[in-house]
């Protein structure tokens, strides 16, 4: 082997090269080794029915780990997506049920009506915490925390406290269709993830979203509006959680003034998990995606082999304050 050579590979080795690899691909080497110690330890894991649970069981939660993601990339976080969740899903369904007592006058509306109510609430929600955390500087965590309570009690008030039964086949079709043998909430994750995906690699949004979360004061200097951005990622998020909100109430069948209730936590797992820091300006969507099937996929693996819920939230909890000491560390040393 010639000198050159041994450089080449001396440089391939290289402290920095494998740091950049991780950084690069340790989410993904992450669910690999996940899956296939799952797969080792369970035979009905890599089952196609199995396969098919765990996309169900990671759809809504993928779709608010999106939305999440925008919001953390800007320096923010948005708490409130859980009671939003149940929010827009009692309201839509209140629009597309067959129930004489909780519905309200007229319905069941065609699921488009429904539909476009629930982006609506979840637009509107997510429009007043930007507003507040935008135009009057409240920290992002005080604003959000006042709306996942005022979004909680606002669900009781509307609802009354009951859930909502009896949805329409049409309105439930997005929670329980398919196309091709694809179901709906996979279907519409993916929609939700190639459409965020694009807007931050290929967009001038996207562009400022990444600089406003790297260094706020710069961004304004150089004339972004960091204002109407912060606006506007709490606007997507809010958005978001009304489509996850509806995707839950179809899945399901009806809608339940106690769904949503830690959703927010599931969420934001999957985005630090997924390598975007809390610091903001770092992270992909990609890696997002990915942190939500891990968690889908540790639920599921914990379930199949009998381990109780609470080790799971045990189990969960180490993972989120691992990655955050990982994103941490990985700021001191930048």
């Amino acid at each position: 082997m010639s000198a050159t050579d041994n450089n080449q590979s001396s440089a391939w080795f290289s402290s920095d090269r494998r740091r950049l690899i991780m950084q690069e691909y340790g989410i993904f080497l992450a669910f690999l080794l996940l899956a296939v110690i799952l797969s080792v330890s369970n035979q009905y894991f890599l089952t196609a029915g199995n396969i098919s649970n765990v996309l169900l069981q990671t759809s809504i939660n993928g779709v608010l780990a999106i939305g999440m993601t925008f919001v953390i990339l800007t320096r923010g976080i948005d708490l409130s997506v859980g009671s939003v969740v149940a929010l827009t899903g009692i309201i839509s369904a209140s629009f597309a049920t067959t129930s004489a007592t909780a519905g309200i006058v007229g319905a069941p509306y065609p699921p488009y009506v429904a539909l476009a109510v629930g982006l609506l609430v979840g637009v509107a929600c997510g429009a007043v915490v930007g507003l507040i955390v935008s135009r009057f500087a409240v920290p992002a965590f005080v604003a959000t925390l006042g709306m996942l309570s005022a979004a909680r009690g606002l669900t009781l008030i509307y609802g009354g406290g009951k859930p909502v039964p009896a949805l329409t086949p049409d309105f439930r079709w997005i929670g329980t269709g398919s196309v091709f043998s694809i179901p709906m909430p996979v279907i519409l994750l993916a929609i939700v993830f190639a459409a965020s995906w694009w807007v931050l690699n290929r967009t001038r949004f996207g562009r400022y979203i990444y600089a406003v979360g790297g260094n706020p004061h710069a961004a304004n200097t150089s004339g972004i509006n960091v204002t109407r951005l912060r606006f506007l990622v709490y606007v997507i998020s809010g958005g978001l959680a009304g489509l996850a909100g509806m995707i839950l109430s179809a899945r399901t069948g009806s809608a339940l003034p106690q769904a949503g209730i830690a959703y927010e936590l599931d969420a934001i797992a999957a985005v630090v998990i997924g390598g975007t820091s809390l610091s903001g300006g770092v992270g992909r969507i990609t890696g997002t995606l990915i942190g939500a099937l891990i968690i889908g996929v540790m639920n599921n693996g914990l379930d199949l082999m009998g381990i109780q819920s609470y080790y799971q939230q045990v189990l969960k909890g180490a993972l989120i304050v691992g990655a955050v000491m990982l994103d941490q560390k990985r700021n001191l040393g930048a």
